[in-house]
């Protein structure tokens, strides 16, 4: 029996969340737009996720307003995806969540580190900026870089290449050319 992609029985606001990005990739497809993915073969290539399925979660996303299509190329047409002001609300949480899996679920640490670019500390376990007083730092003030304790990417996707130097989140990774 396939499981069901709602709570309807559940009568709070996590529930409703995990409606709109608790299905599986749905989180990864947000965290990799906040590094800077936009258009559809980079999701596909650096998330090794089945083409029907990425259509399924970009459609999802852009409909419950996480992301926005905006056209990059208009013969033939294709959009990409960035993140609406409903989406960049998910960096903190999407941040904490990565930080604990880091802890406590991926062995080695954490893939990439972040910090406020500001000052160049690095952010504390809440997303905060520990030399600038501990706010919470928004995503357009991270870069993001790889964690010397893992050091070497091994994938080699446009993307992963891309992530193994400093990059500001937000900031389009250059896309490998898509097909015609």
């Amino acid at each position: 029996m396939a499981l069901g992609t709602d709570y309807e029985l559940q009568d709070c606001a996590l529930a409703r969340a995990l409606e709109v990005v608790g299905e599986r990739w749905s989180l990864l497809i947000v965290r990799d737009a906040f590094y800077g993915v936009q258009r559809f073969n980079d999701f596909l290539t650096h998330l090794g996720i089945p083409r029907a399925v990425l259509t399924a979660r970009l459609n999802a996303l852009v409909a419950a307003g996480v992301l926005r299509k905006e056209p990059y190329q208009w013969s033939p047409l294709r959009h990409g995806y960035l993140l609406t002001g409903t989406g960049l609300e998910l960096w903190g949480p999407l941040y904490q969540l990565s930080r604990w899996g880091g802890r406590h679920a991926t062995e080695g640490g954490p893939h990439h580190l972040f910090a406020h670019t500001a000052c160049g500390t690095d952010l504390d376990l809440v997303g905060g900026c520990p030399t600038c007083g501990g706010a919470p730092v928004p995503p357009t003030e991270v870069v993001m870089r790889p964690n010397p304790a893992r050091a070497g990417s091994r994938r080699e996707d446009p993307v992963s290449l891309a992530l193994v130097r400093p990059h500001p989140l937000l900031e389009p990774i250059a896309s490998a050319a898509e097909p015609a």
